[in-house]
C-alpha cells in the first residue's frame, strides 16, 4: 500500500507545481506522513496544533485538496459525516468503515466481477465500482464503545 510522499518531497511536489510551501504546509505534511487512517481535516489540524498553534483549519482544508488535487491523496466521501483522506491512490482497493467510531481501513479485494445489471444503468456509462463495508471495527466490539451508531471519531 502507498502512504503520502515524504515531507521533504511533498515540499519538491508543491514548488514543482508553483504553489507556495509555507512553514503551515510543511507541518501538515510531517502530520501525514505514514498515517494510514484516512484522518479528516479535523483530525490532522488537531494534529497539527499539537506542533504549530497558529496553523487554520483553512490552511488545512486547502493543503489537502491541493494535495488531493495533485493525485497524492484522495478525498473521500464514505458516509461518515466527514470528507476522509486517503494515502493509498495507487490501484483500485474498497473499504471498511466502522459504523460505530467511523474508523476507515483500506480493504484489498478483486470486485471486478461486480457489474450494473443489464438495463438497470439508468442510462450511465459505468466505469468501475467501489465498495464500502460497513460493520463494528474489533476496538469497539471489545469495548463496547459508542454504542450509539454512527458516533464519529476524529482520530479514527
Amino acid at each position: 500500500m502507498r502512504r503520502v510522499r515524504s515531507p521533504d518531497e511533498l515540499t519538491l511536489l508543491f514548488r514543482e507545481h508553483g504553489r507556495k510551501v509555507t512553514a503551515q504546509r510543511q507541518c501538515i505534511f510531517r502530520v501525514l506522513e505514514g498515517d494510514a487512517s484516512h484522518p479528516t481535516a479535523e483530525a490532522v489540524y488537531a494534529a497539527a496544533r499539537r506542533e504549530m498553534e497558529t496553523i487554520s483549519l483553512k490552511t488545512v482544508y486547502q493543503t489537502l485538496h491541493e494535495l488531493a488535487a495533485l493525485g497524492e491523496i484522495a478525498a473521500l466521501d464514505l458516509g461518515t459525516g466527514r470528507t476522509r483522506f486517503d494515502p493509498n491512490v495507487e490501484g483500485v482497493h474498497h473499504h471498511l468503515v466502522c459504523r460505530r467510531c467511523g474508523k476507515v481501513r483500506d480493504l484489498h479485494a478483486d470486485y471486478s466481477t461486480v457489474v450494473v445489471p443489464e438495463g438497470a444503468d439508468e442510462g450511465f456509462s459505468v466505469g468501475e465500482a467501489e465498495v464500502v463495508f460497513r460493520g463494528v471495527c474489533a476496538t469497539c466490539r471489545r469495548s463496547g464503545a459508542g454504542r450509539t451508531a454512527h458516533k464519529q471519531n476524529h482520530h479514527a
